[in-house]
């Protein structure tokens, strides 16, 4: 690759570095760093290493699949490995192709090759955009100790990005954490408002959803049901079915949750549907979880309630 392409590339891949991409934000890695623009780049880091070029090309192309593209992102595994071929052992690549696979919906791979990433450079996953993978990887494969820990390190960092990233981390970090049981709730509840305060449109009303679900889990009923009074006045089902928010709960390993969240938009206006949401969660895996005992209090509170024949479904 000719010096005009590469300069082309490399400026498109540092102008991302300050900006936020929706999720894929990239990230520069150190050894591809600059100062004063790219014509002062590191002459010397060039010199010792002659395929330094090549390969911060990659990782710039690399990126810009995913970030840009992310149709392309099946093209972003062979694009990192080629990368570590030139200069092996360093993190950025495994960092890069984690990213590309968790993308890919390979969660269980992403993990493994974030782990190599860190075990390359302790410090290869504290970009937020790295962390935010990581956490995800964690959740998604059901690691959510690791995951909890990830997304409490990212949230702080995610200043950079995107306000619809922001929301979304910050949205999943509230679910995985309030999973942990009544000792982390209220670290939930401080996320929670901060998704609901970034949010917008469905997220924003799953993010009021959520917080109400945590206020009402750490025993602030009454500001659960204020929560809930000011932002969902009509049928929350359609919103909460939003492909942004089913991904987001799939993104923090919390699809079981989804049931709780439907619950509780309902309980103020259906109680029929709500009693048969807390039910359809009870006879789920969130059988066993820290909730559960929440839950039968309120499927209880919702069956014990009189029954509107309007709302009935017909037999």
């Amino acid at each position: 690759m000719g010096p005009a392409p590469f300069l082309l590339i490399a400026v498109v891949f540092f102008a991302q570095a300050g900006q936020a991409q929706g999720g894929f934000g990239a990230a520069r890695p150190a050894e591809c760093g600059v100062q004063e623009g790219f014509r002062a780049a590191n002459k010397w880091e060039r010199a010792k290493e002659p395929n330094l070029q090549s390969y911060c090309a990659l990782l710039a192309s690399g990126t810009a699949k995913l970030v840009n593209t992310g149709a392309l992102a099946k093209d972003v595994p062979a694009i990192a490995d080629e990368a570590d071929k030139l200069l092996p052992g360093r993190a950025a690549p495994s960092v890069l192709k984690g990213r590309a696979l968790l993308r890919l919906g390979k969660a269980s791979e992403a993990l493994v090759v974030l782990s190599e990433a860190r075990t390359r450079d302790d410090r290869a996953l504290d970009d937020p955009v790295a962390l935010l993978a990581w956490a995800r990887a964690n959740a998604r494969t059901g690691h959510f100790e690791e995951a909890a820990q990830a997304y409490r390190a990212a949230l702080p960092r995610t200043s950079a990005l995107a306000a619809a990233e922001r929301s979304a981390a910050s949205f999943e970090a509230g679910m995985v954490v309030m999973a942990q049981g009544p000792k982390a709730v209220d670290d939930a509840v401080a996320m929670l408002r901060q998704a609901r305060r970034e949010a917008q449109d469905s997220m924003q009303t799953a993010s009021v959803v959520a917080l109400a679900l945590a206020l009402d889990r750490s025993g602030q009923k009454d500001e659960a049901r204020a929560v809930l009074a000011e932002r969902v006045r009509s049928d929350a089902k359609p919103v909460l079915a939003d492909p942004r928010v089913t991904g987001a709960l799939a993104d923090a390993g919390m699809s079981s949750e989804a049931d709780a969240l439907l619950a509780t938009a309902l309980e103020a206006t259906d109680g029929v549907a709500a009693r048969d949401a807390w039910h359809r969660y009870l006879e789920g895996a969130a059988a066993r979880s820290a909730w559960s005992e929440h839950a039968r209090a309120h499927e209880s509170a919702a069956s014990a309630r009189p029954r509107d024949p309007k709302k009935e479904r017909p037999k």
